[in-house]
């Protein structure tokens, strides 16, 4: 039965458009690691995409990788553990602390990482209501994002290229981070692991 949080979530981003069942070997890998609310929701509602593929719950195996790298050389890499939770079609991906439980986000297009440095170890009393909110205050602007004039590009690139599958993301050829324009002519759809690791060595 879903709760408050996952209610107000599918009220704002619509049920799932795509759905993969959760093994139960992953919910018990990741017992006392994420929030028990979490897993939950992967037990009731599996790894999920939503909006069009706008925003997608994963699996963090399958980002562990590609957070690594990102991380490295980071003051994050030594405060916790972190575990990709979610990501968007614009290749942000939303990760969570074991030790703290504290969120932190890879705006892998715009090159940073961002976090909340004075909380990130604070160990957090909540962690299920944390990450129930961080859910049920999503909405789709939350993970849009805005060309060179301002404007959302989501419904556009959706339109022009169709949606991202599970290893897909939309990118800028060329990147933001060496010159290119954030305009639709310049969005494509491409391999999203591929495409991180090639963004982190280039904002290096």
């Amino acid at each position: 039965m879903r709760d408050e949080f996952f209610q107000s979530f599918i009220a704002n981003m619509g049920e799932a458009c795509y759905r993969e069942v959760v093994p139960t070997s992953s919910i018990n890998k990741y017992r006392s690691v994420l929030p028990d609310a979490l897993l939950r929701y992967w037990q009731e509602e599996g790894w999920c995409a939503y909006a069009n593929g706008m925003f997608w719950l994963v699996d963090p195996a399958l980002y562990k990788d590609t957070l690594d790298s990102w991380l490295q050389g980071t003051d994050l890499q030594n405060i916790d553990n972190y575990h990709v939770i979610a990501r968007d079609a614009f290749g942000s991906l939303y990760a969570w602390g074991e030790r703290y439980q504290r969120k932190i986000t890879i705006s892998s297009l715009a090159g940073g990482i961002v976090a909340l440095k004075n909380q990130l170890q604070k160990v957090n009393p909540q962690p299920d209501r944390a990450v129930g909110i961080f859910l049920g205050m999503s909405k789709p602007e939350n993970f849009d994002f805005q060309d060179e004039q301002g404007e959302p590009l989501f419904q556009r690139a959706l339109n022009k290229l169709g949606p991202v599958s599970t290893n897909e993301m939309y990118a800028f050829e060329p990147a933001l981070c060496i010159g290119g324009k954030a305009a639709l002519e310049n969005l494509v759809k491409v391999d999203m692991h591929i495409h991180l690791m090639i963004l982190d060595q280039l904002r290096r």
